[in-house]
């Protein structure tokens, strides 16, 4: 697979890769700063791919036989994706990407869905403030289930808390954070966000990566030092 068309920026990469249960994989990929053909099923920017793990596209993809569109993609409408993750009990395909001045967002992914970017968007502008694109909601947009105003966190790597070391925190979401420089964990219910949880303010990190580890343990990648920190609760 090769992104098409080929870019000369440096940004807005995307590029978390997640396993299906089937067997297939995903691939998020950014919008590499071009807003205007996002919204066009014929490339890739914005969009997240599916595929099989030799290469070649699953016979099952929402768009295969829609006139104009490549068959690998699985949805539209992001900005860049930056952290991606199976959910455990379900098999489902939970992300977290980048808005521009806000609009940070969590999203549940369903083949075929369109997530908005840049039509569709809590975020606003870098230099004007103003609100960017025709407002928050529209038909034929999913919602995101949690988003982040005014001020963007960053989101960057995200996992399930399975562990049992601490048990209220089974089925959370957690996400690292970049501006932000907080480990955010989130509360679900069902597919509904519920609450929301800053921890480890005191490190002033940027937390590029968050995992759970063979022991049970949640592991962070902290950007500064390249450390990578256990998390203990006493």
């Amino acid at each position: 697979f090769r992104q098409q068309p080929s870019s000369a920026t440096d940004i807005h990469f995307g590029s978390r890769i997640v396993f299906a249960a089937d067997g297939t994989m995903w691939v998020g990929l950014g919008d590499r700063n071009d807003n205007q053909i996002v919204q066009s099923l014929g490339n890739h920017y914005g969009k997240i791919i599916r595929l099989n793990l030799d290469g070649s596209i699953p016979a099952d993809n929402p768009f295969i036989g829609t006139p104009g569109a490549l068959p690998e993609i699985w949805s539209t409408g992001h900005r860049n994706i930056q952290g991606a993750v199976r959910e455990p009990a379900s098999g489902k395909l939970w992300i977290n990407e980048h808005g521009p001045r806000g609009g940070d967002e969590i999203n549940l992914v369903s083949a075929g869905r369109n997530y908005g970017w840049p039509r569709i968007t809590y975020g606003r502008d870098y230099v004007t403030f103003e609100p960017v694109g025709e407002g928050t909601e529209a038909p034929g947009i999913e919602p995101p289930r949690h988003y982040w105003v005014p001020t963007s966190v960053a989101p960057a790597g995200l996992a399930f808390y399975t562990g049992s070391a601490v048990p209220g925190w089974r089925g959370n979401l957690f996400l690292g954070t970049l501006q932000g420089q907080v480990l955010i964990r989130l509360t679900l219910d069902g597919e509904r966000v519920v609450a929301e949880e800053r921890l480890l303010a005191e490190l002033q990190e940027r937390i590029r990566d968050v995992r759970m580890g063979p022991d049970g343990n949640l592991y962070l990648l902290v950007e500064s030092s390249g450390r990578i920190l256990r998390v203990v609760v006493d």
